[in-house]
């Protein structure tokens, strides 16, 4: 019993020694971001290709539904040939509404590939000013709290996010 107690005591000073000797800190990658100018510029750019090209396609789209409700009008009239001539249409038309939806917002898509070359050297900018900290401050982690790590809590003093803003001259 006591051995057991002395092993667990021993552990949780071993525990407590290691957590203390690391240094973190905390970052709000989404908050350096948004403070940045060009990535503002970059994220407008984004939104207004994005809404041009989901006009371009509901466009298609209507056009598509017209075809499909002006063939279900007429079905009744037409020949076996004309109607499987118009169904071969529609379901052309179809697909290419469908590939042109993935070619512009599907995986590694238009709107991918355009994000990449406007937001990838922001954030390479970030990352290499997140690296400098990290060097200049001798942290051994640095968390970003704004996407994919969850923080349930940080101390607001751990966030060094002004600071990051300070290595990139953003106030």
């Amino acid at each position: 019993m006591y051995k057991k107690i002395f092993i667990l005591s021993l552990c949780l000073v071993v525990v407590t020694a290691i957590t203390k000797a690391q240094r973190y800190a905390v970052i709000d990658s989404k908050y350096i971001l948004e403070k940045l100018a060009d990535y503002k510029i970059a994220q407008t750019q984004l939104d207004q290709i994005s809404i041009q090209w989901q006009q371009e396609i509901e466009k298609k789209q209507a056009a598509l539904d017209k075809m499909y409700k002006d063939y279900d009008a007429e079905q009744v009239m037409l020949s076996a040939g004309l109607k499987k001539k118009r169904e071969d249409e529609l379901f052309n038309r179809e697909k290419d509404v469908r590939d042109l939806q993935k070619k512009r917002f599907g995986f590694e898509g238009d709107l991918f590939k355009f994000r990449q070359e406007l937001i990838k050297p922001i954030q390479d900018r970030v990352y290499v000013a997140i690296q400098k900290l990290a060097i200049e401050r001798s942290y051994d982690f640095i968390l970003d709290k704004s996407e994919g790590i969850t923080v349930i809590f940080a101390d607001p003093k751990l966030d060094k996010s002004d600071e990051v803003l300070k290595f990139l001259n953003i106030k």
